[in-house]
């Protein structure tokens, strides 16, 4: 859909009091009756079509405003029947601005990117938003900034997190991904810059988020062996990265013990796929075996580290904590254990394994002040941690009561249906007896 087809809005049109407009918007919404929700309904749709106009214009900030206001009404919202209408024409605004404008321009897009995706849920559309984008974010994560970095990077797993349709297209991603976090892996040009604490970090736990969705049958354990490795020099304690990569990579740790990747044995073939020759199963399993030790120690030191004196106690407790969760699981096989209330006491989403804990914290840290609107509203949350709300907790005292008025009103009109239609049989029933 070009820009010849579109209204022009012009720059001095729009202002800073559109992008107050979603975010009043965004309060109405919780107070509204079911008797005029449609009206606001519009009234959102309306400033998303402004936003949607501005996406055109040459000036970059007013672009970024509009991406701005878009990101914020998605992440408040979830405008399925409005995406519905307009999923390809956001799509292709959001990739142009991938590409060109500001590094600050070059976020907000690929973060509505990943909106847009989550918003329209798994199927045709939101794999025609992975096959679209994964070149263009693919080419920043080579040459972006570490802001834009760590924006593609989550906007990557997202978008094959939902959109992927087989084990090709996520390995495509998860290799992209693994590029940066190890850049020796593929590095035939000699040595590559080393990421920052920030991009490994962000890297990492998109990278484990986007692995949750391989079963562990799909998974060759010599496939791995590179990974687990890796993942295990980042578990040592030094001055090259600081404790949230440590924390990212114990998660990814874990998930690996989760799949049974690092508990085969000689004689364990169940679930795995073969090996080329007896030889590399026994070399990769003896591997596997050692690294599995060396792990183990690893994260009950991290589990057990004192904040002496002189030593970074940023993220501290937050180590020692996940640490400790890891090792009760390798030790006594308990995953922990996470109840969180959507709206009432009877819509509540729990997780019970390390891949659901990862993605429940992947898609609270993604979806930020909009993931409860989100755990409450988006079909896609209640299929991943397979959960049902209940449509009227999430309805205000207004709203209940209106519902209640309408279900009685229905339920009058229904039984007046039928003393009439039973009234009808009887006079029917009498008229035949007296013929």
């Amino acid at each position: 859909m070009g820009k010849g087809n579109r209204r022009n809005v012009g720059a001095d049109q729009f202002d800073s009091s559109d992008t107050d407009s979603v975010s009043s918007t965004s309060t109405a919404f919780s107070e509204l009756t079911l008797a005029n929700e449609t009206e606001h309904v519009n009234s959102l749709e309306f400033v998303l079509d402004k936003y949607i106009d501005a996406l055109y214009e040459k000036r970059g900030s007013t672009r970024e405003m509009a991406l701005s206001g878009l990101v914020d009404a998605f992440e408040g919202h979830v405008p399925l029947t409005f995406v519905e209408n307009k999923c390809i024409t956001l799509l292709h605004q959001y990739i142009n601005s991938v590409k060109r404008g500001s590094t600050k321009e070059n976020c907000l897009a690929s973060r509505a990117i990943g909106l847009l995706a989550i918003t329209v849920g798994a199927g045709t559309s939101a794999h025609e938003i992975m096959e679209e984008s994964v070149p263009q974010l693919s080419r920043a994560l080579i040459s972006g900034s570490d802001a834009l970095k760590i924006s593609v990077l989550d906007c990557l797993s997202v978008i094959t997190f939902v959109g992927a349709n087989d084990l090709t297209e996520t390995e495509t991603s998860l290799k992209s991904m693994w590029q940066v976090i190890h850049p020796k892996s593929v590095s035939n040009v000699g040595p590559l810059k080393r990421p920052s604490s920030a991009v490994l970090a962000a890297a990492i736990s998109a990278w484990s988020f986007l692995l949750t969705t391989i079963s562990s049958w799909r998974i060759n354990p010599d496939t791995w062996k590179e990974s687990i490795s890796f993942l295990s020099t980042l578990l040592e304690v030094d001055d090259r990265y600081d404790r949230s990569v440590r924390i990212a990579a114990g998660e990814a740790v874990a998930l690996f013990f989760e799949l049974g990747i690092l508990d085969i044995s000689y004689n364990d073939e169940s679930g795995i796929e073969n090996f080329n020759d007896e030889v590399s199963k026994r070399q990769t399993v003896t591997y596997l075996q050692s690294m599995k030790a060396k792990i183990s120690g690893q994260v009950y030191t991290l589990a057990m580290e004192a904040g002496g004196k002189g030593a970074d106690k940023k993220n501290l407790n937050d180590q020692r904590e996940l640490f400790q969760k890891i090792w009760d699981f390798f030790q006594f096989g308990e995953c922990p254990e996470v109840s969180l209330r959507i709206s009432s006491k009877q819509n509540i989403l729990r997780t019970s394994t390390w891949g659901q804990l990862i993605q429940l914290n992947f898609l609270k840290r993604y979806l930020g002040k909009g993931f409860l609107k989100h755990a409450q509203e988006n079909e896609l949350l209640h299929d991943v941690f397979e959960y049902m709300v209940d449509k009227m907790e999430s309805l205000s005292a207004k709203q209940k009561k209106i519902s209640r008025s309408i279900d009685k009103k229905e339920r009058n009109q229904q039984l007046k249906k039928d003393r009439r239609m039973a009234q009808a049989r009887k006079q029917g029933h009498l008229i035949a007896q007296d013929v």
